[in-house]
C-alpha cells in the first residue's frame, strides 16, 4: 500500500479558494480586454467527476450548484488529496456554503488498496486518496467515497494546489493577520508573533499560518481554537485578507493587474466543468457572490477511538440526523433552513479573535 502523506500546511486554506473567483468575476469586463482565452486557459480542465457529473444547463446558468473541491499535494511523482470541500451555491447564485469533510472522518471506502485486496473497508477519509500513486485511481476513489457517504451529486469539480498559491501575496505586498494571542513559531528562527492585527509579507504570513502546536493556551480550548482548529482559523484569515487586498488594489478592474492574478492561478487550479461552459461564463454568473458572506460548516461529528485510531465519527442519534439532513440540504437547496436549525455546526468567517467552531475533538494533521 502506498504510504499516506500528512495534511500539508495549506490544507484548510482552500476553504476560501472560491473567493478568488469573486475577484476574477468582478473584473469580467476587464477580462475581455486582455482576452477571454487568457482567462479560460488559466484554469486547466481535468476529468474529476467522471460519469457521476450532474446535468447542468450551460446556456442558462442557475443554481443550485454543488462543486467538489479537492486540495492536492504534489510530491515526487504522486498526487494526493487530504482536503475535501463541498461548495453549495443557492438557486439565484447569491449565497454560498462550504462544508469541510474532516480528513479523519471514519467512513466506508470502496477501494482500500492492495493491503485490503482492493476491497471495501472502514477507514479515515484521507485513506481513500492514499491507495495508489496514480492520481486517476485515487481521485476516482475519493469521489466515489464522498458520493457513497453523502449522496450529493456534483455539477463541477476542482483541484487546488496551494504549494505556491500564497505567492499571490507578493502581488499585494502584505496581508493583515490577527493572532488572538502571542505565539512563537516552531519553525526556523522561532519568530514571535504578537497578539492583534498586523501586516505581514509572504514569508512571515506563511510561517504564521503554518503554526498548529502554539495554539495551546487555556483560551484556545475555551474558544475551540486549539491545535489544528487554530491553524485553520489563521489560514482562513489569510485567504480572506488576500482577497480583500487584491480587490482594494483594483485587481478585479485593471486588465493588466488581473492578468497577473490569472497567471498566478496557472498550474494551481484545475476544474471539471460541463461541456460548453467556459471559466469566464461561470465567473460572470457568480459575480453577485460576496466572499464575506460565505458560510463555513463543519460536518456533525465527534472524536472517538476506532479500529484505525482516533477518528472523527458521525455518532448515531442527533449527529447522524443532522448529518443526513445536511446531505439532503446540499442536494435539495435547503441550506438556509439547515443552517438555522443547526447553528452549533456553523462557523463565522471573519478575522475576529472570537471566531470558533464546535470542539468535540480535532484531527491533528502534520505540516
Amino acid at each position: 500500500m502506498a504510504g499516506k502523506s500528512g495534511a500539508p500546511w495549506w490544507a484548510h486554506m482552500m476553504l476560501y479558494a472560491g473567493g478568488l473567483t469573486m475577484v476574477v468575476a468582478g473584473g469580467a469586463a476587464a477580462v475581455t480586454q486582455i482576452g477571454i482565452n487568457t482567462a479560460n486557459n488559466a484554469v486547466q480542465p481535468e476529468d474529476i467527476l467522471g460519469d457521476a457529473q450532474a446535468d447542468m444547463d450551460v446556456e442558462n446558468i442557475s443554481g443550485p450548484l454543488n462543486i467538489l473541491v479537492l486540495g492536492v499535494d504534489k510530491q515526487g511523482g504522486s498526487t494526493r488529496s487530504d482536503t475535501m470541500i463541498m461548495v453549495h451555491i443557492n438557486e439565484d447564485l447569491t449565497q454560498a456554503s462550504m462544508v469541510s469533510l474532516p480528513r479523519d472522518l471514519y467512513v466506508e471506502i470502496p477501494d482500500c488498496g492492495p493491503d485490503w485486496g482492493n476491497n471495501t473497508c472502514m477507514q479515515k477519509l484521507n485513506h481513500a486518496a492514499s491507495i495508489s500513486d496514480d492520481w486517476d485511481v485515487t481521485r476516482a476513489n475519493v469521489v466515489d467515497t464522498i458520493y457513497n457517504l453523502t449522496g450529493v451529486e456534483f455539477h463541477m469539480g476542482a483541484t487546488v494546489d496551494f504549494n505556491g498559491f500564497m505567492d499571490l501575496v507578493d502581488l499585494v505586498g502584505e496581508i493583515e493577520l490577527c493572532p488572538w494571542h502571542e505565539i512563537t513559531s516552531i519553525h526556523g528562527d522561532k519568530k514571535t508573533f504578537p497578539e492583534g492585527c498586523n501586516y505581514y509579507g509572504k514569508e512571515d504570513a506563511l510561517d504564521l499560518i503554518r503554526q498548529r502546536y502554539p495554539w495551546d493556551e487555556p483560551e484556545d480550548y475555551e474558544n475551540d481554537l486549539w491545535g489544528d482548529y487554530g491553524r485553520q482559523a489563521m489560514q482562513q484569515q489569510a485567504i480572506k485578507a488576500l482577497i480583500k487586498e487584491l480587490k482594494a488594489d483594483g485587481y478585479h478592474k485593471d486588465p493588466a493587474k488581473l492578468s497577473d492574478v490569472l497567471e498566478g492561478l496557472e498550474g494551481k487550479l484545475t476544474m471539471d466543468m460541463p461541456d460548453g461552459l467556459a471559466t469566464i461564463d461561470l465567473a460572470m454568473n457568480l459575480r453577485d457572490l460576496d466572499p464575506e458572506d460565505i458560510t463555513s460548516i463543519r460536518v456533525p461529528a465527534t472524536s472517538q477511538d476506532t479500529e484505525v485510531g482516533s477518528s472523527e465519527v458521525i455518532a448515531e442519534g442527533e449527529q447522524q440526523a443532522a448529518a443526513d439532513a445536511l446531505w439532503e440540504a446540499l442536494q435539495n437547496d435547503t441550506m438556509e433552513e439547515w443552517i438555522a436549525q443547526n447553528p452549533e455546526w456553523v462557523k463565522q468567517t471573519g478575522n475576529a479573535a472570537t471566531e470558533t467552531e464546535p470542539s468535540d475533538g480535532a484531527s491533528e494533521g502534520t505540516d
